[in-house]
Order: structure tokens, then sequence, then C-alpha cells
């Protein structure tokens, strides 16, 4: 997916030593933009290093999905990011199904699904 990034939040560190560091970036989306939330974790967190506000990026990712006392919360875990072809826009790239999409994500506040661990029900960070 390509965008422009709105946000990088600051790294967060939980008592269990997970650790994740989440960042925005905003879609083009016919006449209304999409705020895009995605969370690099562990040690996936330095493919931030260097970007900054306004950069034009391409986030390879993968979509985790966990269901907790009958909701279902989805997380956008990044693992590449790289500089916007010219003329991408904002329109997602072809690939592979699970690297295009969107979609909300509850802030952890919001999701009690999400616990100290970054895991859910028996779900299995690969990172």
């Amino acid at each position: 997916m390509t965008g422009t990034v709105k946000m990088v939040m600051d790294p967060q560190t939980f008592n269990s030593g997970f650790s994740k560091r989440e960042f925005v970036i905003t879609v083009e989306d016919g006449k209304f933009p999409q705020d895009i939330c995605f969370e690099c974790v562990k040690e996936r967190m330095s493919i931030l290093d260097g970007v900054n506000v306004g950069d034009q990026i391409t986030v390879s990712f993968d979509i985790r999905g966990r269901e907790y006392n009958g909701r279902y919360f989805n997380n956008l875990n990044a693992w590449k990011l790289s500089p916007a072809q010219a003329g991408a826009g904002g329109a997602p790239q072809s690939g592979p199904p699970h690297q295009q999409g969107g979609g909300g994500t509850p802030s952890d506040s919001e999701n009690p699904a999400y616990d100290e661990g970054g895991n859910a029900g028996g779900y299995d960070d690969p990172f």
C-alpha cells in the first residue's frame, strides 16, 4: 500500500518485554482519503528509522486477525518500507492479496484482545 506518512508514534514497551511502534499513512481513495495505521513489532521497529512525516512510502505488510469475547480485531503488521515510486499515487500496489487492503484497528486501550505481550487468544506472532 502506498501513501504519505501522517504520523510516526514513539515506541512502546510493555511489562512482558514486548515492544511495538505504530505509524499512520494517508492513502488517496477517491474523494475520501483514508488514514491507515500500521504497526512494527519487536526488531521490525527499526524499519521506521529515518521515516519522516510527509514521506511518500510503500508499505509491505501482513494482516493479522483474532477473536476475543465474540469480537474480532485486525492488525496490519508492516515488515518492509520503501520509497514510493513516481506516479504511484495512493492506489494499492498490485501483488499478493495479503499485501493489499486496509481497515481500522482499535488502539490498545480500546482493544481488550491486545494484551501486553501483543497476543490474544493463542495468536502466535511470527516476528
